[in-house]
């Protein structure tokens, strides 16, 4: 079935009777496990522990990795602070313990180092594949109570990693292989949370990630607040995402200013074969209070959505030249439930679409094909998971339960795009109390279920919201 929102009915008309902007609804009590989102614990600040004792020199040239390292081993045997004289450290990987917190005044920059050797591997799980990859700068692994504070910068020097992505696509692209090439070309993120807990982040500005720059994973009771993510500068930073919550629960993002070249805050349960392998949620997320400027999404759910994504709640939060809103976005291998999703209080200028779904995101990435001249059995370990079949049952993915209020946007390419399967509508999704300008009015196609209230959409084409394919929509 096929039909417009507006019928037959002029826009003006239309939008004038039907969808006249409703007085924001009394919003209902937040979900009880709000409050359980985020850190319960933070490590004891007693003790003090100076890189300086240990040999760490803040000239930027010399490479502090076994000093800083050297003083954080110390700290975590009685508990305590490590911290550091105005200046800039180089260093390679450091690794967080039980009990430490890494404070940076202002004044203090831990810079990255831009030599890949100095980044060991490890296990852990990337773009939704778990693989080898090269050690974060700053690392939370198999932690508890952990804290990273002040005022000082992380500057991740990413530029010489992005050199070598796009190097790489130039020569991966022509061969058919941009599916796996983000896989290969390992590059450091700035700080890795990965299966720990009790974990706070607060008020630190990091800058230039080499790859993703916060990235929670496994990961329970983590705090995020006060972050500054800044990684356009000097560049063009490739898939250089600001905060990823990848399969982790009860984490609280707040009064974050975000501007990347990629997803701003983001929430990803594992990718395909792999990610349906493992098999972990990503749920009870509170993100409020925060900012975007330059990336790809303010507010994304996937594309990895395998383990499922649910009860989240994104409040009050503000857009600028951001190229996507409200993104939830899938492919037909992946697999996984979207689910439980409340976004509300919305600011939005110069944001190309505020509000776009789709579960067949960008096919060139999405889909692994091995082209000819290569044999499957002599592959890297992780090109076999990304080739692996996933049958069409497990690999469709399902958006549902997504009530989105009060939302303004302004300066809009266009205002809704909304696109299900035909094997998977996207079912009950809830529009209160929303007005979006801009030139075009978009579509909703596959949908089930939606309620609209309180709808404005002021398009310069004068053109109303298509609703294709879609059935049981209350407006």
């Amino acid at each position: 079935m096929t039909f417009s929102l507006a019928l037959a009915v002029p826009l003006f008309t239309w939008l004038s009777t039907l969808f006249a902007p409703a007085p924001a609804p009394a919003a209902p009590a937040d979900p009880a496990w709000v409050k359980e989102a985020g850190a319960k614990s933070m490590p004891a600040t007693k003790n003090s522990f100076s890189t300086a004792k240990y040999g760490a020199v803040g000239d930027g040239k010399t490479l502090n990795t076994q000093a800083i390292q050297k003083a954080i081993d110390a700290a975590a045997k009685k508990g305590g602070v490590v911290t550091f004289a105005p200046g800039q450290y180089l260093t390679g990987s450091i690794f967080l313990k039980k009990g430490v917190t890494l404070n940076l005044p202002k004044g203090v920059t831990l810079l990255g180092s831009q030599d890949i050797k100095d980044y060991p591997e490890m296990p852990s799980r990337i773009a939704g594949v778990e693989m080898t990859w090269p050690a974060a700068l700053i690392n939370v692994v198999d932690q508890e109570n952990v804290a990273i504070t002040g005022e000082g910068t992380v500057d991740g020097q990413g530029k010489p990693f992005w050199d070598k992505y796009w190097a790489m696509r130039k020569e991966y692209d022509p061969k058919g292989l941009r599916w796996i090439v983000d896989y290969d070309a390992k590059r450091p993120r700035t700080l890795l949370v990965s299966n720990s807990s009790n974990v706070t982040l607060k008020g630190i500005t990091l800058q230039r990630a080499g790859f993703w720059t916060v990235h929670i994973l496994y990961s329970k009771n983590v705090t995020a607040d006060g972050l500054v993510i800044r990684n356009n500068i000097g560049g063009h930073g490739p898939s250089t995402d600001g905060i990823d919550i990848d399969s982790s629960t009860y984490v609280l993002v707040q009064n974050c200013d975000i501007d990347c070249n990629d997803d701003n805050f983001c929430l990803k349960a594992g990718r395909d074969w792999d990610g349906l392998r493992v098999n972990r949620p990503t749920e009870y997320i509170v993100i409020r209070d925060c900012v975007a400027g330059a990336g790809d999404g303010l507010f994304t759910c996937g594309s990895e959505t395998s383990g499922g994504i649910r009860h989240v709640l994104a409040r009050n939060l503000k857009a600028k030249g951001t190229k996507y809103g409200i993104r939830l976005k899938s492919a037909t291998n992946r697999g996984g439930v979207v689910e439980d999703i409340i976004v509300e209080d919305i600011q939005m200028d110069a944001v190309r679409v505020p509000i776009i779904m789709t579960m067949n995101w960008n096919p060139a990435y999405s889909y692994s094909t091995l082209p000819a001249g290569y044999t499957e059995q002599t592959l890297p370990e992780h090109w076999k998971k990304m080739l692996a079949k996933v049958e069409p049952e497990r690999g469709t993915p399902h958006f549902r339960n997504v009530r989105i209020s009060n939302l303004r946007a302004t300066g809009a390419g266009e205002a809704i795009s909304a696109e299900g399967l035909a094997a998977s509508l996207l079912e009950n999704f809830q529009l209160d109390n929303i007005s979006i300008s801009g030139k075009k009015a978009g579509k909703i196609d596959f949908a089930q279920g939606w309620s609209i209230k309180g709808l404005e959409i002021k398009a310069e084409d004068e053109e109303p919201v298509a609703v294709l394919n879609s059935s049981g929509m209350k407006y």
